[in-house]
Formats: structure tokens, sequence, C-alpha cells
């Protein structure tokens, strides 16, 4: 038990765990969380298996980073209680009876001798002290009457606030990773979708793009409507840093792209037997388009935003940029496949088509047009008002501990040969001139 004490109670262990979560949340800020396996896997290549396996894709939620939480909660509460006892003492039960020579031994202290009694001596030491606010607790031994005086006692305990705030944003962050949640809905204009772990769905209204002059994106917005029950419950124009919440979830822009389910492609038709042919054919995947005095007919069948042949010889898409878009098509003639392959909107020359008959039609890939997603992050944080208390602690601990500066002064009285003599002794833990300058006039003020 003394070893896991020991263990918990040590500085290292809160430098070591401070490091470890600082570098973690810094990985969980770069890498995008809650995406699908898919886009993790157009981002990083091979690596998403292992992010996905190892939880850094869900970092916060991860059972080693509340691990982690959990550590430092037990190495900061440990350390608080085994250094609060002391300070409790020093606060509300000091010792009274002290030492001359421990007195004689501080740094800020000062020797007086008066005719007066110990009575008037010791009520005029009382006046002083009050006159700047000190509470007094007094003791008499013997011949001896001490004086013990504190000024902005709470001042010791700025340290144990701000580890209490702490352990507030630490407990809100472990109960965040536990019982709520963080995923992003790629969501298609006028698509709904249901709400992760919620009985209500999202709808998507409206998706705007704003770019500036030069062709850069400005901001991107997303009108947002909430369903309940059937009926809308809440409608909000989504965009950065302006969040929707509902039921206390809340609905972040945090992303856009362009979805290839159905996108528009534009085949260019020519024929170098007859040049009076030249048609642009625009039709989506999947449908089909009659060209040529309805003899010929062109099957859109699929395609590919960046075309590329992967270790077995298949067609994959290497990202969801279109780097190198290319179409399947079919063209039939009297039921009759006559041609098929995949056109190249970048590299015309290099269409991979296959022709049952020569025939002296061509085709190009002239146009292509994709409809756009928003990425909204929705987030479920029950910790989050524990984590706003804790920082209000927090703020309140670092202002008790850097601006009310616990003070005390000692005073020993006692009567020797006719005459009363007065020993005072006082420390600050900040703030030392500006404490010496006050005992100073409380010295003066004893003299007059």
């Amino acid at each position: 038990m003394k070893s896991l004490i020991k263990f918990f109670s040590s500085v290292k262990l809160a430098i070591v765990l401070l490091i470890i979560i600082t570098s973690a949340s810094i990985l969980g800020t770069l890498v995008p969380q809650g995406r699908s396996a898919a886009e993790y896997a157009a981002r990083y290549g091979q690596m998403s298996d292992l992010m996905i396996r190892i939880e850094v894709t869900r970092l916060y939620q991860s059972w080693w980073y509340i691990g982690l939480l959990l550590m430092f909660s037990m190495n900061t509460i440990v350390c608080t209680l085994m250094r609060l006892p002391p300070k409790l003492k020093k606060a509300f039960q000091p010792v009274l009876e002290f030492e001359q020579k421990k007195l004689r031994s501080l740094k800020i202290k000062d020797q007086l001798e008066t005719n007066e009694t110990v009575e008037h001596t010791k009520e005029r030491v009382k006046t002083a002290l009050f006159s700047r606010r000190y509470r007094i607790k007094e003791s008499t031994k013997k011949s001896y009457f001490f004086i013990f005086a504190q000024k902005k006692r709470l001042g010791i305990f700025g340290s144990d606030v701000v580890h209490l705030g702490l352990l507030i944003i630490l407990a809100g962050g472990i109960i965040s990773g536990m019982a709520g949640f963080r995923t992003t809905l790629s969501i298609k204009e006028g698509q709904t979708l249901p709400v992760p772990n919620e009985d209500f769905s999202l709808r998507l209204d409206k998706f705007e793009t704003e770019y500036y002059a030069n062709g850069s994106v400005k901001d991107w917005k997303s009108t947002l409507t909430v369903i309940d029950n059937d009926k809308e419950a809440l409608s909000k124009v989504v965009e950065v840093n302006h969040p929707l919440t509902y039921k206390g979830v809340v609905f972040y822009q945090s992303s856009y792209g362009l979805h290839w389910d159905n996108p528009l492609v534009e085949i260019h038709v020519t024929d170098k037997n007859d040049a009076s042919i030249s048609e642009y054919i625009t039709l989506k995947i999947g449908d089909t388009a009659v060209f040529s005095n309805q003899r010929l007919e062109l099957h859109a069948m699929s395609f590919i935003p960046d075309f590329v042949l992967n270790e077995r010889n298949e067609v994959v898409t290497r990202s969801l940029e279109p780097n190198n878009p290319a179409v399947f098509i079919k063209v039939v003639k009297e039921r009759k496949e006559i041609f098929s392959g995949w056109l190249f909107a970048k590299y015309p020359d290099f269409a991979r088509m296959h022709s049952q008959k020569e025939t002296g039609l061509s085709f190009n890939l002239a146009n292509f047009k994709a409809g756009q997603y928003s990425g909204i992050q929705i987030a479920r944080d029950p910790g989050v008002s524990l984590i706003w208390a804790g920082c209000i602690f927090l703020m309140l601990g670092f202002f008790i501990a850097f601006y009310w500066i616990p003070s005390e002064i000692r005073v020993i009285i006692e009567e020797q040969k006719g005459r009363t003599r007065i020993i005072l002794g006082g420390s600050a833990s900040k703030k030392t001139e500006s404490f010496k300058q006050e005992f100073e006039k409380i010295i003066e003020f004893i003299r007059k």
C-alpha cells in the first residue's frame, strides 16, 4: 500500500503523464476523429488499419487515453491529500507557542522595548495588527505572551483549488469519453440521415460554398433541419464556429467534398469518316443516351475520380479527389455492343477502348460534374458542463495562488526588569518587499 501511495504521489509521474496526455491530445487534433474507414484509407493508405486498431481515430473515447486521464487524476488526488493536512493545520490550528531563536531566525524581524505594562503593550500590538486586517490568536505561558497573526490565509490553498479544478476537468473528460460520442456525417443536399445514438434525424436543406476572388474557398454553410417525431423541430444555417445544438447534441460544420454516387458526365462523340458528326452527350452514370440518328446507344456504366490499377490489376480509386477522372462506357448498335472501355478526362489519348469492329467513331470524356456533400461533425459531451466548472475553479485557484498572498506575524511579549520587551517576526510566501513595508508600518504604529 505504501509503495502504491509513493508511486502515485510522485511528481515525476505527473510530469510524464502530462507529456503523454499533451502529445496524445495534439495527435487527436491533427488526425480527424470519427470518420469512416474508407476516408482514412484514402487519406493515410496502409497506415489507416493500424490507426483504427490503436483507436487514434477515436482517441478521446479510447481505453488507453481514458486510462491516462484516470492515472493523472489519481496522481493529483494523492498529491493533494498528502499535502493538505499540514496546510489545514497551518491555516486553522497553528502552533501559538514558539521559541525566540526561531523568531530571530526570520529574515523580516524586529525587537522593541517599552516602559508600558504588558497588558497595555499587548493591546497596542493587537490594535496595530487589527488595523492591517490580521486575524489574531493568543496564548500565554509563564511570563510570556504569544500573538499569532494571519492575513489572507486562504491563499495557502491556491494550489489545492487549482488541483480541484484539474480534477473536475479530468472528470468531465472521462465522462465525455465514456458516455459521449463524436462522429462525422457526410450528408448530401436534400438527404435525411438518422443521428447516431439518438432518436431524431438530420436533413441538409442547402449547402453553399463561398469563394474569394482568387478562387480559394472563403466559407461553407449548411442549412440543417432537425426532424424529431416526423416533425421539423429546429432549423439553422451552420458554418465554422457557429454550430447547431439540439437536446445536448452539437452539430459542427467540419468539412465538405465531392460525392461520386451519381455524377454527371459529358461525352464528346466524333466520326473521322463523317465530319458532320460531333455531338456532346450529357448523362448520369447508369443512364443511356441515344445519338447519331437514334442508331447508337451510349451507356455510362461507372465513374472513377482517381483511376489507378491495384496489384491485382483491378480498377480502384486512389482518392476521392478528381486527380485522374475516368468513365466506363458501352456503346450498343442494334442490341449489339460495338464499343466498351474507359475514357480519361486528362489523358484522352489513353482511352482503354475495346471495339468489336472497325468504325470511325471516337469518344472523349469532355467534362464531368459531381454533387457536393457537407461534413457535419456530431458531438455529445455530457461532461462539458463539468469541464467549464473545472476551468472556473482553475482560474480561481490561479488567482488565489498569485494574488491572494498569505502572510503571518508572530509576536512574543515579556516583562523583563520593569520593562516590556516585544519581539516580532513575519513571513510571506510571495511579494516579500510589500510585506516588509507593511511590517515596518506595524512596527512604527507600535512605537508611537
